[in-house]
């Protein structure tokens, strides 16, 4: 059962994406700014982590999921080392993902062939 919630929320979240695409003029730089900012809000708040725990991978892959995991590791380094950590916190709780997505982006431009847009 936890597969269909995961389902259901992700794609909840994806098709609320996907209004703001087809119904606003809204880049999708803009919209996935807002999702992570949003999971920062949401999060602070304190709604995203009941969300995280029923949906499991279904709230926690997405980029509400992202801005969720920024807001905690910035919240636990404020915990453990003060002031300084509201700066290195958000980084060191996504580091893995900012570094596979790094080295996944030069993978893809040393395989990827270039060419005009035109």
């Amino acid at each position: 059962m936890s597969y269909v919630w995961a389902f259901v929320v992700g794609g909840a979240i994806c098709v609320v994406g996907q209004l703001f695409i087809d119904y606003t003029k809204l880049s999708p730089a803009r919209i996935l700014t807002g999702y992570v900012v949003a999971g920062v809000v949401l999060s602070a708040a304190g709604l995203y982590a009941p969300l995280a725990d029923f949906a499991g991978a279904g709230a926690s892959v997405p980029l509400l999921g992202f801005g969720h995991l920024l807001a905690q590791g910035v919240q636990k380094a404020v915990d453990t080392v003060g002031l300084p950590g509201a700066f290195t916190g958000g980084l060191t709780a996504a580091a893995g993902g900012i570094t596979a997505s790094l080295v996944f982006a030069v993978l893809a431009a040393l395989l990827g062939k270039s060419r005009d847009q035109n």
